[in-house]
């Protein structure tokens, strides 16, 4: 346990509302609520039951501030590990500041970002890599993100560690024993068999990594980069996407001259948009500037809609194809030819197929008059090749997770360069320690004050 003061914060939302949620945590924290808490019973919350709830009165000596419920909770059976306090007052902020005041003037203190979070951490609740799924769960704005996030705080990427760690802790004991029977010249740890183990090991490990590119496109949406000539209706497009007159539209060329972003999600997928501005051939300098943007974010991005006028001639459409093409190598492309509204079928399967040696698909479309949105929409979900995800997948969405499995996979690579190599036992000792080390410092069994500083800083207070 933690030998911590007691830490109070309030939990909700920052404002007025319905409710709100007053926390403390920490040695004696009930008894300090008692102190300003009373039940129309006059019973102390300090003989109530574990888990128990009580309604009676918040009071500053003898003038009344509201009528609340409070929860206790023991130690250990709490979310820190601690003694703590629910309190649930009205959302007035005026009563919340005042309860706070109560508190911190009987000796509890302000919570820090997160401290609450670090305390279960500390005290063993929970480890390093739930400590950071929680974070990712209350920031989580998709079905996609809310889904890992909880499979994360349930354990079951702390769990593939741990097994992952006990198999390599068994097989270092055995090799370090060698080490102390040296003179003997015996072997404890069968080669064969942890050449085996670590090869599934390494299996392991590669696919945690592997995941880490669906993870991250589910956590930060997928960058789709709305890419074309002027007056295209790449703004137009986009409006109609995220539902709301986000660009300006207009018939004068040039309208969009910097970087217009905006999400939305799509069966659980977040898509992050982002409007460029048109390619051509221009002298006027922001908007050049803005065509230079267009281009490093055509290359950031994951999926690119290249809209295509269908008014254009065909003799401007292959000088812009030959202007674009070249950078959308390795990347995944929907041709949207639009304004199908004022082309005839016929003048539209002409101009398309000046695009067929492009390897991308094609989808026409009317922005003006929201025709084939849907169609679109599902082009993009099929581009964004997420796989389902079920309760029992570990998807990695972590950049600290991710950069220590991928030096922990270069540990393990060692381990079966050596014994390859018939290398002695002390460097293959020190290379399988290697690896739990980064495996270690995922779930927080290996950290250091740098480490959790970073990661509980960036939580919300209260929580």
């Amino acid at each position: 346990m933690t030998k911590e003061s007691i830490i109070c914060a309030i939990s909700t939302p920052p404002g007025s509302g319905g409710i709100a949620v007053i926390r403390l945590s920490g040695k004696g924290s009930i008894k300090l609520t008692d102190n300003i808490f009373t039940t129309p019973t006059g019973k102390h919350l300090q003989k109530t039951p574990p888990n128990t709830a009580s309604f009676g009165e918040i009071k500053n000596k003898n003038h009344l501030i509201d009528q609340v419920i409070v929860t206790t909770f023991h130690a250990p059976h709490s979310y820190t590990g601690e003694d703590t306090i629910e309190i649930t007052c009205h959302g007035s902020t005026y009563i919340q500041q005042q309860i706070l005041q109560l508190l911190i003037n009987q000796g509890a203190r302000l919570a820090t970002p997160g401290e609450f979070t670090q305390r279960a951490f500390l005290n063993g609740k929970i480890d390093l890599s739930q400590a950071e799924a929680v974070a990712d769960l209350i920031a989580s704005t998709s079905a996609g993100m809310h889904k890992l996030a909880l499979n994360q705080m349930k354990g079951s990427f702390s769990n593939k560690l741990s097994n992952l760690r006990s198999q390599l802790l068994h097989f270092t004991t055995l090799i370090e024993l060698e080490l102390d029977f040296s003179e003997e010249d015996v072997e404890f740890a069968n080669r064969a068999n942890l050449k085996q183990l670590a090869t599934q090991i390494k299996q392991h490990i590669k696919h945690l990594a592997d995941s880490f590119n669906v993870g991250n496109a589910i956590k930060n949406g997928i960058p789709v980069a709305i890419i074309g000539e002027t007056n295209a209706g790449k703004s137009t497009l986009l409006n109609l996407l995220i539902g709301e007159e986000r660009a300006i539209v207009s018939p004068i060329h040039g309208t969009t001259r910097d970087i217009i972003e905006d999400t939305i999600n799509l069966s659980g997928i977040t898509f992050r948009f982002i409007d460029t501005a048109g390619i051509r051939e221009t002298t006027d300098t922001i908007e050049t500037l803005g065509i230079e943007r267009t281009y490093q974010k055509l290359h950031q991005a994951t999926i690119i809609l290249w809209i295509i006028d269908l008014t254009s001639t065909p003799t401007h459409l292959k000088e812009l194809a030959s202007i674009i093409t070249p950078h959308l190598k390795n990347k995944e492309t929907i041709l949207v030819f639009n304004k199908s509204d004022l082309s005839t079928p016929t003048q539209s399967n002409k101009k398309r197929q000046l695009f067929n040696p492009i390897k991308a698909k094609h989808i026409t479309i009317s922005a003006k008059k929201n025709e084939n949105i849907d169609t679109l929409k599902q082009h993009l979900l099929e581009a964004a090749a997420i796989p389902e995800i079920s309760q029992n997948d570990v998807i990695i969405t972590n950049v600290r997770h991710y950069e220590a499995l991928t030096q922990a996979h270069s540990a393990i690579s060692r381990v079966l360069d050596g014994l390859d190599q018939n290398i002695s036992a002390d460097f293959l000792s020190q290379d399988i320690r290697e690896c739990m080390h980064y495996l270690g410092e995922i779930t927080g069994q290996i950290s250091n004050d740098e480490i959790l500083s970073n990661i509980f800083q960036h939580f919300c207070i209260g929580k």
